[in-house]
């Protein structure tokens, strides 16, 4: 397997040449914000594509984020839409056909807020989690957009619904109908701000608080969350803060309207320290949750009434250290990519089912100076 450096990088050869498909990441880089490209090979190994990185046009905070969905890619594949957080901005960059990516004229469009963390995608309709200021309590909220045909986003009229300044938001995400949206507040310190935002989408776009809503999480720092990509009633959210060794995953009901109850048993632990990130098998038959505090990821087994059953454990090759975020399956499925904001690389795991192996060219590196913190599949 032959290594060598182009552009300050340290280089692995994937053992297969052909290229299958690119994984994206933003790389939050300080001054102008930069996308991370690789070319991803069959065997699920990766080499940094011609031209990578690609300017996305807004600025990166330069320093570490934690929030799940900062990179999004459009329903079609078309487009990649990217948090700028250092500026406040929304970057899309049209994919091209060779995984190469291009700035939407036009620029990089005012998030809505202070300091967007997360993007929400589903069909033309886009939504973006705002972080805010925290000096100031200000620009925290929820903000809606329309992704039109030529690739530009155009904010949605009345869609702003504005957070307090303790909400902290970890993530928001569709589920795969597009009827709910679901916004979760990681919180402070007070059991009061755990909390899990459920709204209905109308057919303008504009969301509809569920009654009863903001719902109280299950545990301490609810944080990333994933729908069943099988059952658009079925939501996990894993739970970060309750300390080492206490980490969980919830389950929960949601109905059309957006109440949501509990499944099973649910939390379900996973003995594992700040368990943040959460992926679900295509097949909507495993829940992986990459576990930052623990440097692992655990496998749960989904099972028919959408409750968890804990499965198994699997770490990091780079050991102790290390900061592991986001993670995204491959559109087979076979490979999971985690983004690591410590040592700026992607681990990759051979998926077989719910157990995972680390392959053994992993990880792979980010371009120096980068703070990493979405990643991005096809």
């Amino acid at each position: 397997m032959a290594a060598g450096s182009v552009a300050g990088l340290t280089l692995t050869a994937s053992a297969a040449s052909d290229v299958v498909g690119h994984v994206y990441v933003d790389d939050n880089t300080a001054g102008v914000n930069t996308i991370g490209a690789f070319d991803r090979h069959s065997d699920g190994g990766l080499t940094p594509m011609a031209g990578s990185p690609f300017a996305a046009g807004g600025a990166g905070s330069g320093t570490i984020i934690g929030s799940q969905g900062a990179l999004q890619l459009s329903d079609d594949g078309r487009y990649l839409l990217a948090v700028d957080a250092g500026s406040n901005q929304i970057s899309v960059l049209r994919v091209l056909p060779d995984g190469s990516l291009h700035s939407v004229g036009g620029g990089p469009v005012w998030s809505g807020g202070v300091e967007p963390i997360s993007i929400a995608v589903r069909g033309s309709l886009v939504y973006v989690a705002n972080e805010g200021d925290k000096a100031t309590g200000t620009g925290s909220n929820y903000t809606g957009f329309r992704l039109n045909a030529g690739g530009h986003l155009v904010p949605l009229t009345g869609s702003t619904f504005d957070l307090s300044s303790t909400a902290n938001p970890g993530d928001i995400l569709f589920n795969s109908t597009g009827t709910n949206l679901i916004g979760v507040e990681v919180g402070t310190t007070d059991a009061s701000t755990f909390r899990i935002d459920s709204f209905v989408v109308g057919v303008d776009g504009r969301l509809t608080p569920a009654s009863g809503s903001p719902f109280a999480a299950q545990a301490a720092g609810p944080f990333g969350s994933e729908f069943s990509p099988t059952n658009p009633g079925h939501l996990y959210v894993s739970n970060a803060h309750g300390g080492a060794g206490n980490g969980s995953v919830s389950a929960f009901n949601v109905t059309p309207s957006g109440s949501l109850s509990s499944i099973g048993s649910s939390p379900y632990p996973d003995g594992q320290t700040a368990p943040c990130w959460v992926e679900i098998s295509h097949d909507g038959n495993y829940l992986f949750t990459v576990n930052t505090g623990s440097t692992t990821i655990s496998s749960y087994n989904l099972l028919a009434d959408g409750s968890l059953s804990y499965s198994s454990t699997a770490a990091f090759k780079s050991g102790a250290g290390i900061r592991p975020f986001d993670a995204r399956l491959d559109p087979n499925g076979t490979t999971l990519y985690v983004v690591d904001a410590a040592i700026a690389k992607v681990s990759a795991f051979a998926v077989a089912g719910g157990t995972l192996s680390e392959l053994a060219q992993s990880p792979f590196a980010l371009p120096t100076g980068t703070t990493p913190f979405g990643i991005a599949v096809n």
